[in-house]
């Protein structure tokens, strides 16, 4: 988000797994984008490393094994984030 809005966490649950949605009132991602964003060095800025997602990715996959994906995404409007945790026994 470039100077204000609003982030929205939601958390859901079934029997095997935790869903965490992260919600942003950004600036949307495009479809053909969405895998994209997830490489290192990918940034929309002028400025920063580009790392944040795919270190999240990777932190969530690897450590967690999880997965973390745009769930769904509104150029304008803004986008959702669906991280998904397996619950242990």
């Amino acid at each position: 988000m470039t100077r204000s809005g609003s982030i929205t966490i939601d958390i859901l649950e079934d029997e095997h797994h935790v869903y965490i949605d992260v919600s942003d009132s950004g600036k949307g991602i495009p479809r053909n984008m969405f895998k994209t964003i997830f490489n290192p060095g990918y940034s929309s800025k002028q400025r920063g490393w580009g790392l944040g997602l795919s270190l999240s990715k990777r932190i969530i996959r690897e450590y967690h094994n999880g997965k973390i994906f745009v769930k769904s995404s509104t150029v304008g409007k803004g986008t959702t984030f669906r991280i998904v945790l397996k619950k242990e026994k």
